[in-house]
């Protein structure tokens, strides 16, 4: 990575409008450039922004945050990846469509138990208009696709991997534990000169006896982490063994509530693990769908909008009875493997679906046609046939192993993935903007 500190002569953005003859306005102060990534460059108001919501949702959860200047690094870490991966999407055209965040708008606010509105008034209170918050979303959204796109295409997993897994999984009587996790990561390159794994080493043995003498992991995470969940306090959620990435697993396997470990070497750095809470052994049941669809991929000749409106014709001409389901999906259809069958996808874990489609048959009303809906292959209309629960058949239990397989490599590549795009990257900070 290119890191370089620019002079202090600022950054300006922004226009001064004209002011009529003896008047005096107040002062109002001009945004400004603190970093540039590459071809784009990170604001102050950004920054602003993004402090304002950490700040709210900690006080919203009476969690303790680091000092200013503590919050400002990892803040500006975190807005220089968003520009980095942005990049990325940029330039695999990747876009995200005013009805696909409509409906990625409607699931949150389902999923949080607000109205659409409870969440927009939220936003305001944290400093963003209407526009602005869905702009947001929109972003993370976009973040979102292009972290999974890149990374699918680095997990390689074998059919022998799967088999191993699954037979592992029936043998427990799919049994485990979940482990509630905390994690910090403190950056150290794997070609560190001695004095630097020294005083990174000593720091990470400062940092966890602080915390073993009850200082606050969120507030201490934030303040020094250096994964993508740092501003999250460094909670990695509810896992199983099996979902966690190696060195974590490996580490937590029998442990106790509230236990630590640490500092742990990896390729990255070294890293600091709290198991703050343990729910004890359960029955893992999986839920397979039996839907159907009708996909249309849009095109330089096809676009989105032109998509949604067929999809919505194909909706009345079915309601109505004119035409059936699987005469569109066999005329109509750009899912070839399905076309031929009226649409017929079988038998399938949701899980194994792009997060969009995932969702919908997840929780779609039996044999209820869906609105269309657009994901990264194109706009959608499903069906939700039947649903079961199969916890013990050899298809459910390889199908719960790859994902449990997935779920880990994807942990463990992204860091890596984005220190890889940090390390090409041409990185400038603007008056004292740099990284302490």
């Amino acid at each position: 990575m290119q890191l370089k500190k620019l002079s202090s002569k600022w950054l300006i953005t922004g226009v001064l409008s004209a002011l009529p003859l003896f008047t005096q306005a107040a002062p109002q102060p001009l945004d400004h450039v603190i970093a540039i990534v590459n071809k784009n460059v990170v604001l102050q108001s950004e920054v602003d922004q993004l402090m304002t919501k950490v700040q709210a949702d900690a006080a919203e959860q009476h969690q303790s945050l680091p000092p200013y200047h503590q919050l400002h690094k990892q803040i500006l870490d975190r807005l220089i990846d968003d520009s980095l991966i942005l990049q990325q999407a940029e330039r695999q055209g990747l876009r995200i469509s005013d009805s696909q965040l409509d409906q990625t708008l409607a699931s949150v606010a389902a999923g949080k138990g607000l109205t659409i509105e409870q969440m927009q008034a939220k936003a305001t209170r944290e400093g963003l208009t209407p526009a602005e918050f869905r702009e947001t979303l929109r972003k993370e959204m976009l973040i979102s696709e292009v972290r999974r796109n890149q990374l699918r295409q680095r997990i390689n997993i074998t059919d022998q991997e799967v088999k191993q897994l699954a037979k592992m999984i029936s043998t427990q009587g799919s049994q485990g534990q979940r482990f509630h996790i905390e994690h910090i990561l403190l950056s150290l390159p794997s070609d560190a000169d001695r004095a630097e794994q020294q005083r990174v080493g000593e720091k990470a043995k400062q940092l966890l006896q602080r915390l073993k003498n009850g200082a606050d992991f969120h507030e201490m995470a934030v303040a020094e982490s250096a994964d993508n969940k740092a501003l999250d306090g460094g909670d990695w959620g509810w896992m199983t063994i099996d979902e966690m990435p190696s060195l974590m697993a490996d580490a937590v396997n029998g442990a106790h509530k509230d236990q630590f470990f640490g500092p742990l070497r990896s390729g990255a750095g070294l890293h600091i693990i709290h198991v703050k809470d343990i729910q004890g052994q359960q029955t893992i049941e999986l839920q397979e769908v039996n839907a159907r669809h009708i996909l249309l991929k849009t095109s330089v000749i096809l676009s989105d909008e032109k998509a949604q409106q067929m999809m919505k014709g194909f909706l009345r001409d079915i309601q109505s009875g004119k035409t059936t389901f699987a005469k569109l999906a066999e005329k109509y259809s750009d899912d070839t493997g399905s076309a031929t069958k009226g649409g017929e996808l079988g038998w399938a874990n949701p899980e194994m679906y792009v997060p969009e489609f995932r969702d919908m048959v997840k929780t779609l009303p039996i044999g209820q046609l869906s609105q269309p809906f657009k994901t990264m292959h194109g706009w959608h209309i499903v069906q939700v046939e039947e649903r079961r629960n199969q916890a013990n058949t050899p298809e459910a239990l390889e199908n719960r192993a790859y994902q449990l397989i997935y779920n880990r490599r994807f942990a463990e590549e992204s860091q890596t993935w984005m220190d890889e795009l940090r390390d090409e990257a041409f990185i400038q900070f603007v008056d004292g903007s740099e990284q302490s």
